[in-house]
């Protein structure tokens, strides 16, 4: 019994690190051997959606067969009526003739969503280069941790998100501009600085303090509220506005339209609570 559980105890240590579930009753096990640094795979590979992946590389194709669809079976028609020897006047009294207008219909309609399908395209959402210049502000009275944090949330956000400008304004005064912002008409060389009496009279500043939450403008030139950040480059796409506490914001600008996803908001919520915990201990 003895030399059983020293068996057992030699053994190297397994962890279960995901179990997911597929259609069809499909299940894949991925364990890793802690010891020996090995990774085993078990279970199906999940099925390769080949018919979506032959829609989306043959999007033309595919909204044109429709027209296709259409045009064959008006053809399919009239070939039908002059072989048959058909009058090619209908004959509401003849079920041939009934037929012939229900498919000339059908085939119409065919025709039409087609032509639907290729006139109306979703709209290709890229990212686009900020028209700007790059700066770096910081308030010289911030102790160095202070500035260290503030940095780390700049270097995580830039690196991880679609984020390409950070304006932090707390306690009235802007203590952080960093990453792209709008050059100066003045000096085309210069960015422009952050006016924070004029933000914090702003609704946008004064909504999301009085939310106490955080708010996505997904595309944010569909926004009026775009104007009151003259500070940001004019082709930003995205931008959050998240609350530090009850004395602050933060300000994050993005190069895609609908680019952060709902993890970075949450994880920039996250960012946004510790911010306002160090920045509470020292303004």
């Amino acid at each position: 019994m003895e030399a059983g559980n020293l068996l057992r105890l030699n053994q190297p240590p397994q962890r279960l690190v995901h179990s997911r579930r597929f259609s069809h009753s499909r299940t894949v096990t991925l364990t890793v051997n802690a010891s020996q640094g090995e990774i085993r795979y078990r279970g199906m590979k999940p099925r390769r959606e080949w018919i979506a992946d032959w829609v989306s590389s043959n999007d033309d194709l595919v909204r044109s067969m429709p027209i296709y669809v259409g045009g064959l079976s008006l053809l399919a028609v009239l070939f039908n009526r002059t072989v048959s020897g058909i009058a090619p006047v209908a004959d509401a009294s003849s079920s041939q003739s009934r037929a012939d207008l229900l498919t000339l219909g059908l085939a119409v309609t065919n025709i039409l969503n087609g032509l639907v399908w290729l006139s109306i395209r979703p709209k290709s959402i890229s990212v686009v280069n900020p028209n700007g210049v790059e700066c770096q502000r910081i308030a010289s009275h911030l102790p160095d941790f202070v500035i260290s944090e503030l940095l780390w949330a700049w270097n995580s956000l830039s690196d991880v998100t679609c984020c390409k400008s950070l304006v932090i304004v707390y306690d009235g005064k802007c203590i952080l501009q960093t990453g792209f912002a709008a050059a100066s008409l003045s000096n085309g060389s210069d960015a422009v600085a952050v006016d924070s009496n004029k933000l914090i009279e702003g609704s946008l500043y004064q909504g999301v303090l009085k939310s106490a939450s955080q708010s996505y403008l997904a595309n944010l030139s569909l926004y009026p509220g775009k104007s009151e950040l003259p500070f940001l480059p004019s082709n930003t796409q995205a931008v959050i506005l998240q609350p530090l506490g009850d004395k602050g914001i933060a300000i994050i600008g993005g190069d895609t339209i609908r680019g952060f996803t709902s993890s970075d908001q949450a994880w920039i919520t996250l960012i946004g609570e510790k911010l306002d915990a160090t920045l509470t201990k020292v303004i």
